[in-house]
């Protein structure tokens, strides 16, 4: 069973403003999803990863990994914000991989899983199989990091506080995904980039987190 991703990427100076003071913040977000593209784009299971940014630098660096970008729509100053434009560009980004792809299963997954594996995708994937739509809730369990539904069903993001129980409420069906596996490990906090080390970081985000350790 083959599935495109989507993958939404904030790439904007304000990007994962709740890592505080950690150095670097706003480069540690772009290898974030640096991190968690290349774990995409290795895993066998994955057709095809389509990102959605509004950073034209960092969409260059996913695109060299093969990915594909979809260049965020622009929003009126004042206009759209935080969830609501996450939101808006992860339907922008379901939209084009469904043009591309119709008859493919469906996954959207955040850009903040800087411990992602490739053995984790594949598992979390074989377990949405088994679902018309299903979710992967996050380590902390109120969130959400991977959203998925089969081709032709309909999949309607809800991230933001109580995305869980909001997709859960949409007829996705949480999948039991082991409180270890790297899926389920985003990272918003500088206490989420420590348990993601302990994880195992990804190679675009290990010297970062090095830096921010001292």
């Amino acid at each position: 069973m083959s599935w495109v991703v989507v993958v939404p990427v904030k790439g904007t100076p304000g990007a994962k403003s709740r890592l505080g003071a950690v150095p670097k913040r706003e480069v540690l977000a772009e290898a974030f999803a640096l991190d968690t593209v290349t774990a995409l784009v290795a895993a066998s299971a994955v057709q095809r990863v389509f990102v959605v940014t509004g950073n034209s630098h960092l969409g260059e660096l996913l695109a060299t990994l093969g990915a594909v970008i979809v260049p965020e729509a622009a929003f009126k100053p004042g206009g759209v914000t935080g969830h609501a434009r996450l939101n808006a560009a992860i339907e922008q980004g379901v939209a084009a991989a469904r043009r591309a792809c119709f008859d493919s299963n469906l996954a959207v997954m955040t850009g903040d899983l800087p411990a992602l594996r490739p053995v984790d995708v594949e598992a979390a994937f074989a377990l949405a199989a088994e679902h018309p739509r299903s979710m992967v809730p996050d380590t902390e369990g109120g969130g959400t990091t991977a959203l998925f539904a089969h081709a032709g069903v309909r999949l309607t993001p809800r991230f933001g506080r109580g995305s869980r129980a909001a997709h859960e409420a949409d007829g996705h069906v949480p999948l039991n995904v082991s409180l270890t596996s790297t899926m389920r490990r985003d990272v918003d906090t500088a206490a989420d980039l420590d348990a993601a080390r302990v994880l195992g970081l990804g190679p675009h985000t290990i010297g970062l987190a090095a830096l921010s350790k001292r």
